[in-house]
Protein backbone atom coordinates (compact mmCIF):
# COMPACT_ATOMS: atom_id res chain seq x y z
CA UNK A 1 0.00 0.00 0.00
CA UNK A 2 1.25 3.35 -1.31
CA UNK A 3 1.59 6.41 1.35
CA UNK A 4 -0.80 8.43 -1.23
CA UNK A 5 -3.33 5.73 -0.60
CA UNK A 6 -3.19 5.51 2.86
CA UNK A 7 -3.15 9.43 3.06
CA UNK A 8 -6.36 9.54 1.26
CA UNK A 9 -7.77 5.92 3.06
CA UNK A 10 -7.09 7.94 6.28
CA UNK A 11 -9.05 11.09 5.27
CA UNK A 12 -12.41 11.59 7.20
CA UNK A 13 -14.83 10.11 4.90
CA UNK A 14 -17.30 12.49 3.25
CA UNK A 15 -20.76 12.06 1.38
CA UNK A 16 -20.55 12.46 -2.17
CA UNK A 17 -22.47 12.83 -5.94
CA UNK A 18 -21.09 9.77 -7.93
CA UNK A 19 -22.19 7.18 -9.92
CA UNK A 20 -22.37 4.11 -7.39
CA UNK A 21 -20.20 1.60 -9.14
CA UNK A 22 -17.20 3.73 -9.92
CA UNK A 23 -16.61 5.27 -6.83
CA UNK A 24 -12.86 3.70 -6.86
CA UNK A 25 -12.47 6.02 -10.13
CA UNK A 26 -13.51 8.91 -8.11
CA UNK A 27 -11.07 8.52 -5.20
CA UNK A 28 -8.17 8.07 -7.24
CA UNK A 29 -9.17 10.86 -9.11
CA UNK A 30 -9.36 13.13 -6.41
CA UNK A 31 -6.16 11.47 -4.96
CA UNK A 32 -4.55 12.95 -8.08
CA UNK A 33 -5.91 16.16 -7.99
CA UNK A 34 -5.00 16.54 -4.12
CA UNK A 35 -1.23 16.19 -5.27
CA UNK A 36 -1.41 18.71 -7.96
CA UNK A 37 1.41 21.62 -7.58
CA UNK A 38 0.51 23.31 -10.77
CA UNK A 39 -2.22 23.97 -13.64
CA UNK A 40 -2.29 20.17 -15.65
CA UNK A 41 -1.28 20.33 -19.11
CA UNK A 42 -3.70 21.79 -21.18
CA UNK A 43 -5.46 23.77 -18.79
CA UNK A 44 -5.45 27.28 -17.46
CA UNK A 45 -6.39 28.89 -14.27
CA UNK A 46 -9.60 30.37 -14.48
CA UNK A 47 -9.68 34.66 -13.84
CA UNK A 48 -13.70 35.48 -13.30
CA UNK A 49 -15.01 38.46 -15.86
CA UNK A 50 -11.72 38.97 -17.44
CA UNK A 51 -12.40 40.67 -20.55
CA UNK A 52 -8.93 39.46 -22.05
CA UNK A 53 -10.01 35.79 -22.40
CA UNK A 54 -13.85 34.40 -22.75
CA UNK A 55 -13.53 31.05 -20.62
CA UNK A 56 -15.63 29.13 -22.57
CA UNK A 57 -15.98 28.71 -26.59
CA UNK A 58 -18.00 30.55 -28.17
CA UNK A 59 -19.70 28.55 -31.02
CA UNK A 60 -21.97 31.77 -32.97
CA UNK A 61 -23.76 32.97 -30.48
CA UNK A 62 -23.63 30.21 -28.24
CA UNK A 63 -21.41 29.87 -25.16
CA UNK A 64 -20.16 26.04 -24.95
CA UNK A 65 -18.71 25.20 -21.29
CA UNK A 66 -17.71 21.39 -20.95
CA UNK A 67 -18.27 19.88 -17.55
CA UNK A 68 -15.85 16.85 -17.39
CA UNK A 69 -14.38 14.35 -15.10
CA UNK A 70 -14.80 14.70 -11.12
CA UNK A 71 -16.76 17.70 -10.05
CA UNK A 72 -15.34 19.54 -7.47
CA UNK A 73 -15.47 22.44 -4.96
CA UNK A 74 -12.50 24.10 -5.75
CA UNK A 75 -10.51 23.34 -8.53
CA UNK A 76 -10.11 26.53 -10.75
CA UNK A 77 -8.11 25.33 -13.50
CA UNK A 78 -10.25 25.32 -17.22
CA UNK A 79 -9.47 22.58 -19.98
CA UNK A 80 -8.72 19.89 -18.23
CA UNK A 81 -10.96 16.89 -19.25
CA UNK A 82 -10.48 14.82 -15.58
CA UNK A 83 -11.56 17.54 -13.30
CA UNK A 84 -14.25 20.48 -13.24
CA UNK A 85 -14.46 22.97 -10.34
CA UNK A 86 -17.75 24.38 -9.45
CA UNK A 87 -16.14 27.74 -8.28
CA UNK A 88 -14.74 27.55 -12.07
CA UNK A 89 -18.15 26.75 -13.64
CA UNK A 90 -19.24 29.78 -12.06
CA UNK A 91 -17.19 32.21 -13.33
CA UNK A 92 -17.70 30.65 -16.64
CA UNK A 93 -21.20 30.72 -16.29
CA UNK A 94 -20.85 34.39 -14.91
CA UNK A 95 -19.41 36.29 -17.51
CA UNK A 96 -21.54 33.64 -20.25
CA UNK A 97 -24.82 35.30 -19.23
CA UNK A 98 -23.18 38.51 -19.07
CA UNK A 99 -21.59 38.79 -22.46
CA UNK A 100 -23.78 40.43 -24.69
CA UNK A 101 -22.45 38.40 -27.46
CA UNK A 102 -23.75 34.89 -25.71
CA UNK A 103 -27.36 34.17 -26.75
CA UNK A 104 -27.82 30.82 -25.17
CA UNK A 105 -25.31 28.33 -23.39
CA UNK A 106 -24.54 24.69 -23.16
CA UNK A 107 -23.53 22.47 -20.90
CA UNK A 108 -21.21 19.68 -22.04
CA UNK A 109 -21.69 17.05 -20.18
CA UNK A 110 -19.83 14.19 -19.22
CA UNK A 111 -18.98 13.36 -15.93
CA UNK A 112 -20.02 10.55 -13.21
CA UNK A 113 -20.43 13.45 -10.54
CA UNK A 114 -18.61 14.70 -7.69
CA UNK A 115 -18.88 16.53 -4.16
CA UNK A 116 -21.56 17.81 -2.57
CA UNK A 117 -20.06 20.50 -1.44
CA UNK A 118 -21.23 23.25 -3.45
CA UNK A 119 -22.76 21.57 -5.78
CA UNK A 120 -26.15 22.64 -4.85
CA UNK A 121 -25.69 26.24 -4.69
CA UNK A 122 -24.19 26.55 -7.89
CA UNK A 123 -27.18 24.40 -9.46
CA UNK A 124 -29.42 26.80 -7.77
CA UNK A 125 -28.05 29.61 -8.57
CA UNK A 126 -27.58 28.83 -12.30
CA UNK A 127 -31.38 28.12 -12.01
CA UNK A 128 -32.02 31.78 -11.34
CA UNK A 129 -29.38 33.40 -13.10
CA UNK A 130 -30.31 31.68 -16.76
CA UNK A 131 -34.25 33.46 -15.36
CA UNK A 132 -32.90 36.97 -14.76
CA UNK A 133 -30.52 37.07 -17.44
CA UNK A 134 -33.01 35.69 -20.18
CA UNK A 135 -30.56 33.54 -21.76
CA UNK A 136 -31.45 29.78 -22.19
CA UNK A 137 -29.54 26.88 -20.57
CA UNK A 138 -29.31 23.86 -22.43
CA UNK A 139 -27.48 20.15 -21.24
CA UNK A 140 -25.97 18.06 -24.27
CA UNK A 141 -24.69 15.15 -22.73
CA UNK A 142 -21.54 13.90 -24.53
CA UNK A 143 -22.20 10.31 -23.13
CA UNK A 144 -23.14 10.91 -19.85
CA UNK A 145 -24.16 13.00 -16.49
CA UNK A 146 -24.40 10.98 -13.51
CA UNK A 147 -25.55 12.11 -10.11
CA UNK A 148 -23.58 15.63 -9.29
CA UNK A 149 -23.23 15.85 -13.06
CA UNK A 150 -26.96 15.18 -13.42
CA UNK A 151 -27.66 17.83 -10.85
CA UNK A 152 -25.93 20.32 -12.84
CA UNK A 153 -27.90 18.91 -16.07
CA UNK A 154 -31.12 19.66 -14.53
CA UNK A 155 -30.64 23.50 -14.04
CA UNK A 156 -30.77 23.16 -18.17
CA UNK A 157 -34.62 23.81 -20.00
CA UNK A 158 -33.92 20.89 -22.34
CA UNK A 159 -31.46 18.07 -21.14
CA UNK A 160 -30.49 15.63 -24.50
CA UNK A 161 -28.63 12.07 -24.43
CA UNK A 162 -26.81 10.03 -26.69
CA UNK A 163 -28.16 6.58 -27.26
CA UNK A 164 -24.96 5.40 -25.68
CA UNK A 165 -25.00 7.41 -22.86
CA UNK A 166 -26.89 7.75 -19.60
CA UNK A 167 -28.62 10.14 -16.73
CA UNK A 168 -29.67 9.27 -13.22
CA UNK A 169 -27.83 7.67 -9.74
CA UNK A 170 -30.01 10.77 -7.83
CA UNK A 171 -28.25 9.64 -5.17
CA UNK A 172 -25.58 9.89 -2.67
CA UNK A 173 -22.64 7.38 -1.27
CA UNK A 174 -19.34 7.66 1.05
CA UNK A 175 -17.33 5.18 2.39
CA UNK A 176 -15.62 4.37 5.67
CA UNK A 177 -12.01 2.59 5.64
CA UNK A 178 -11.59 0.56 8.53
CA UNK A 179 -7.70 -0.28 8.51
CA UNK A 180 -7.95 -1.71 12.04
CA UNK A 181 -7.37 -5.28 10.69
CA UNK A 182 -4.38 -3.87 8.37
CA UNK A 183 -2.81 -2.25 11.17
CA UNK A 184 -2.48 -4.60 13.42
CA UNK A 185 -1.17 -7.55 10.85
CA UNK A 186 1.87 -4.95 10.45
CA UNK A 187 2.17 -4.00 13.93
CA UNK A 188 1.20 -0.73 14.39
CA UNK A 189 -0.92 0.58 17.05
CA UNK A 190 -2.45 3.86 17.25
CA UNK A 191 -3.79 5.91 19.74
CA UNK A 192 -6.53 9.11 19.50
CA UNK A 193 -6.12 11.35 21.75
CA UNK A 194 -9.63 13.87 21.67
CA UNK A 195 -11.46 16.29 23.51
CA UNK A 196 -15.27 15.65 23.07
CA UNK A 197 -16.78 12.94 22.56
CA UNK A 198 -17.45 12.91 18.79
CA UNK A 199 -14.45 14.45 17.78
CA UNK A 200 -12.81 10.84 16.37
CA UNK A 201 -16.11 9.62 15.16
CA UNK A 202 -15.56 7.74 11.84
CA UNK A 203 -11.84 7.50 12.08
CA UNK A 204 -10.08 4.61 9.88
CA UNK A 205 -8.24 3.43 13.03
CA UNK A 206 -10.97 1.79 15.15
CA UNK A 207 -14.21 -0.60 13.27
CA UNK A 208 -17.31 2.48 12.52
CA UNK A 209 -19.29 2.30 15.77
CA UNK A 210 -23.46 1.05 14.88
CA UNK A 211 -24.24 4.79 15.87
CA UNK A 212 -22.10 6.63 13.68
CA UNK A 213 -22.94 4.39 11.01
CA UNK A 214 -27.02 4.95 11.08
CA UNK A 215 -25.85 8.83 11.97
CA UNK A 216 -24.22 9.32 8.62
CA UNK A 217 -26.89 7.02 6.68
CA UNK A 218 -29.55 9.50 8.04
CA UNK A 219 -27.54 11.93 7.01
CA UNK A 220 -27.02 11.01 3.26
CA UNK A 221 -30.58 10.17 2.91
CA UNK A 222 -31.19 14.07 3.97
CA UNK A 223 -28.90 15.04 1.02
CA UNK A 224 -30.63 12.38 -1.43
CA UNK A 225 -33.74 13.86 -0.54
CA UNK A 226 -32.71 17.59 -1.18
CA UNK A 227 -31.19 16.23 -4.47
CA UNK A 228 -34.56 15.09 -5.46
CA UNK A 229 -36.32 18.35 -4.35
CA UNK A 230 -33.81 20.30 -6.88
CA UNK A 231 -34.11 17.85 -9.43
CA UNK A 232 -37.95 18.44 -9.27
CA UNK A 233 -37.99 21.59 -8.72
CA UNK A 234 -36.00 22.34 -11.84
CA UNK A 235 -37.42 20.05 -14.59
CA UNK A 236 -40.61 20.97 -13.25
CA UNK A 237 -39.29 24.71 -14.23
CA UNK A 238 -38.34 23.16 -17.47
CA UNK A 239 -42.20 22.52 -18.41
CA UNK A 240 -41.36 18.28 -17.05
CA UNK A 241 -43.96 17.32 -14.41
CA UNK A 242 -42.04 14.63 -12.03
CA UNK A 243 -42.33 14.33 -8.54
CA UNK A 244 -40.13 13.83 -5.49
CA UNK A 245 -41.59 10.43 -4.78
CA UNK A 246 -41.01 9.56 -8.27
CA UNK A 247 -37.64 10.71 -8.17
CA UNK A 248 -36.73 8.75 -4.95
CA UNK A 249 -38.41 5.46 -6.16
CA UNK A 250 -35.56 5.36 -8.29
CA UNK A 251 -33.09 4.50 -5.52
CA UNK A 252 -30.39 6.30 -7.58
CA UNK A 253 -30.66 3.86 -10.71
CA UNK A 254 -28.59 4.51 -13.78
CA UNK A 255 -30.83 4.54 -16.78
CA UNK A 256 -28.60 4.00 -19.60
CA UNK A 257 -28.97 1.57 -22.98
CA UNK A 258 -31.51 1.55 -24.73
CA UNK A 259 -34.51 0.54 -22.46
CA UNK A 260 -33.23 2.91 -19.79
CA UNK A 261 -32.99 5.80 -21.35
CA UNK A 262 -36.53 5.12 -23.00
CA UNK A 263 -37.23 4.92 -19.00
CA UNK A 264 -35.67 8.36 -18.67
CA UNK A 265 -37.46 9.97 -21.06
CA UNK A 266 -40.96 8.39 -19.39
CA UNK A 267 -39.70 9.60 -16.24
CA UNK A 268 -38.99 13.00 -17.13
CA UNK A 269 -35.30 13.08 -16.50
CA UNK A 270 -34.48 13.70 -20.07
CA UNK A 271 -36.12 15.54 -22.81
CA UNK A 272 -34.43 13.15 -26.11
CA UNK A 273 -32.06 10.94 -26.91
CA UNK A 274 -29.89 12.37 -29.37
CA UNK A 275 -26.46 12.55 -30.31
CA UNK A 276 -24.28 15.18 -29.32
CA UNK A 277 -23.02 16.39 -32.25
CA UNK A 278 -26.61 16.67 -34.11
CA UNK A 279 -27.77 18.66 -30.68
CA UNK A 280 -25.53 21.05 -30.53
CA UNK A 281 -25.54 21.15 -34.48
CA UNK A 282 -29.76 22.20 -34.11
CA UNK A 283 -29.00 24.54 -31.01
CA UNK A 284 -26.45 26.55 -33.35
CA UNK A 285 -29.11 26.31 -35.85
CA UNK A 286 -31.58 27.50 -34.07
CA UNK A 287 -29.56 30.43 -32.78
CA UNK A 288 -28.11 31.73 -35.85
CA UNK A 289 -31.01 34.19 -36.28
CA UNK A 290 -31.25 35.54 -32.15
Amino acid sequence: MTREILLGQAASPRPVLYRRDRFAEFSGLLRQVAQMTEPPKGAYVEEANDDRRRLYHLAGNVAVIPIRGILLNHFPYVGWPYATGYDALYCQFAQAFTDPEVKAIVSYINSGGGEVAGCFDLVDWIAEAKVTDGKPVLAVLDECAFSAAYALASAADSIAVPRTGGVGSIGVIMAHYDMSGWLKQVGLDVTLIKAGEHKADGNAYEPLPEAVEEQWQADCEELRVLFCETVARNRSAAGVKVSVDQLMSTEAAVFEGPLGLAAAIKLGLADEVISARAAMNRVLDQMAGA
